[in-house]
């Protein structure tokens, strides 16, 4: 099964995806000719793949970044608080505000 994707990269989100038989190699090609000329006279900052699996949640599995959100992504880590860059805080220090 081919899947032709579009994805914004500055909103970290899949715009669009279709589903391809394996035999319609030669149309998911032109479809995805056809989608990265449209995106360059809209001059919109897009990604245009095409990719191969055996199904939608291979696919999911072997490219987890197209799917889910850049927090899902990276694993938490104990003592860095959400939006403080990977400073690590000190038990003892004062609350960090981001900033």
């Amino acid at each position: 099964m081919l899947f032709l994707i579009e994805y914004d990269r500055l909103r970290g989100e899949i715009v669009s995806m279709t589903t391809y038989a394996n035999e319609q190699h030669d149309h998911a090609h032109d479809a995805r000719l056809q989608l990265e000329l449209r995106l360059r006279r809209e001059v919109a900052k897009r990604e245009v793949v095409i990719m191969e699996a055996a199904n939608e949640d291979a696919l999911r599995k072997t490219h987890a970044r197209y799917f889910k959100s850049a927090q899902a992504l990276v694993p938490s880590t104990p003592g860095i608080a959400p939006g403080t860059h990977g400073k690590v805080a000190s038990p003892s220090a004062e609350p960090f505000e981001a900033g």
